[in-house]
């Protein structure tokens, strides 16, 4: 019973801390919560080439320890965790597609989310004016970053 209570005082202000500093980083990725409605475009050479209508629902599950994305467009249906591991101080972005589902690294810079699945992809969240929200995906070429989607939204919440 001794070593119960001395690995719970040694234990419980660690967890506490922990705890804290993760809703912290949680809690700036609060603008991007919301009911969204919009459009989702597709480029290809800095052109569109489809366009459509897009739905996302973006909400705090787990106590605020995760970050729900639910996203339904005429192109792609994708459920999205984003999380923040204390252990490497980073942000986590959790796809799950019909396709399959990954894990990839994420900054928050700037009062943007950027999420960079590897050297020549990169995928970037971000409030707008009028309390709207963009998502939109880029590839490197030729040194030069490329447009490869875009999905505009608003709150309506």
């Amino acid at each position: 019973m001794k070593y119960i209570i001395l690995y719970l005082i040694l234990t419980i202000p660690n967890l506490i801390h922990t705890q804290s500093i993760h809703q912290d980083k949680m809690k700036v990725l609060h603008a991007l919560t919301g009911i969204w409605i919009g459009t989702s475009s597709i480029y290809e050479d800095g052109e569109i080439i489809k366009q459509g209508a897009a739905y996302e629902h973006i909400y705090y599950d787990l106590d605020s320890s995760i970050l729900v994305i639910q996203l339904n467009s005429e192109y792609l249906q994708l459920h999205t965790i984003i999380n923040y591991d204390t252990t490497d101080s980073s942000y986590y972005y959790h796809p799950f597609s019909k396709k399959g589902h990954g894990r990839y690294p994420a900054q928050f810079e700037d009062g943007r989310l950027v999420v960079q699945p590897n050297d020549t992809t990169r995928y970037i969240f971000e409030g707008t004016a009028n309390n709207g929200f963009r998502e939109y995906g880029e590839k490197l070429v030729n040194g030069q970053w490329q447009k490869t989607f875009e999905d505009n939204f608003k709150n309506t919440q």
